[in-house]
């Protein structure tokens, strides 16, 4: 099964992490949540598999600098046991413990990795979609009056940025930048 996937693994053993590569992701590693972090800037990734227990530099501070540095990249966090301090897990996208074996562990990278790839399908769909609605619709208003057959984009209130009259003003071309 080829992935064509290629994952950080920032882990104190990366040997333990072969059957990832035996499913077909190629397997970047780091020993240290510092060279992790080095190996982060240098190269292209898809993904984290991230140690908690790392020494120095626990995986939750790893964590919270990788995604300042790249928030859409998905981390998975490889621990003991759940018994993790208030806040380890604000910046990891799931966890897997150790006890719970090396096939969650793959099953959740494979998770994660589609999750994060339809996310970017949708939102690229979205894109296009708004795109398309601005070239082709015949929104016109005549005083107050808005034709019928003009095109609603409908976003939710937590994606949208601007307040519906604000987004109204940037339609009719009436906003001041």
């Amino acid at each position: 099964m080829a992935t064509n996937s290629t994952l950080l693994c920032i882990h104190r053993d990366p040997s333990q992490l072969t059957l990832l590569r035996e499913n077909g992701y190629e397997l970047v590693t780091a020993s240290s949540g510092s060279e992790g972090l080095r190996l982060l800037m240098s190269r292209p990734v898809d993904a984290i598999v991230l140690e908690y227990h790392l020494g120095l530099l626990d995986g939750a501070t790893v964590a919270n600098e990788i995604k300042k540095a790249k928030p859409q990249l998905p981390i998975v966090m490889l621990a003991d046991d759940l018994e993790l301090p208030e806040g380890a897990l604000k910046s990891v996208d799931a966890l897997v413990t150790k006890s719970d074996g090396p096939h969650f562990l793959w099953a959740t990278v494979h998770f994660v990795l589609s999750v994060k790839s339809m996310q970017r399908r949708e939102g690229t769909l979205k894109t296009q979609k708004a795109a398309h609605l601005r070239r082709t619709g015949k929104s016109r208003e005549c005083g107050n009056r808005r034709q019928s057959d003009a095109p609603q984009l409908t976003v939710s209130a937590e994606d949208d940025p601007f307040s519906p009259g604000v987004w109204r003003r940037i339609r009719t071309g009436r906003i001041k930048f």
